[in-house]
């Protein structure tokens, strides 16, 4: 863990406004990347998804953060019930969000020691209009991949776990996906978080 000598870790920064520009390259971006992992949605067409995405520009400020900080983000799935499209981080390690509390009352209790982190995982995915993965959504990621091999993630801790100081996060080691506990005022260089994004 990062020892507090004083001086703040450098913030997670990230840009959600995008020109015409960036938005035509961010969109052939994700459209190349869905063609070449099609393990991870089968059955979706990616005009359908295009066409949702020209409909709701929020949404793809939410994908142009997510790529900007090294998500590499993804169609991971559909939900016909509300029919939404799953945009997941799909890096292979934890995206470079990292250094991070899980939220912003364990931040706080580090900086009150004088140790000051780079942010926290639940007020960054705010900011970014994106969800922070629970431990199913993990799971399902794994099964179109192996991710957080040397790295691992924040994922979404249950109220009664975090009532008690608590915080979960995950990783896949030894072809197996563990699910740990740490203080929600943990941060460490390896360990990010990963986003879910519905359009």
């Amino acid at each position: 863990m990062p020892k507090g000598n004083g001086k703040p870790i450098a913030k997670v920064k990230f840009d959600s406004e995008l020109t015409e520009k960036e938005a035509k390259i961010l969109l052939n971006t994700l459209q190349t990347r869905f063609y070449d992992n099609m393990n991870r949605h089968k059955d979706v067409n990616w005009t359908k998804v295009l066409q949702k995405l020209k409909d709701d520009g929020q949404k793809l400020e939410s994908l142009y953060a997510m790529e900007q900080t090294g998500g590499e983000p993804d169609v991971v799935g559909y939900d016909a019930e509300t029919d939404e499209y799953h945009f997941v981080d799909c890096s292979e390690q934890s995206p470079n969000r990292r250094n991070i509390c899980y939220d912003r009352e364990g931040e706080k209790q580090r900086e009150k020691k004088g140790v000051f982190p780079a942010g926290n995982a639940l007020d960054i995915a705010k900011s970014m209009k994106i969800e922070i993965l629970n431990e199913k959504q993990y799971r399902n990621l794994q099964r179109t991949g192996e991710f957080d091999t040397k790295t691992s993630s924040w994922i979404r801790t249950p109220k009664a776990i975090r009532g008690l100081g608590g915080a979960l996060f995950s990783d896949r080691r030894y072809n197996s996906i563990f699910v740990y506990h740490n203080s929600a005022k943990s941060f460490y260089s390896d360990r990010g978080f990963r986003g879910l994004l519905k359009v």
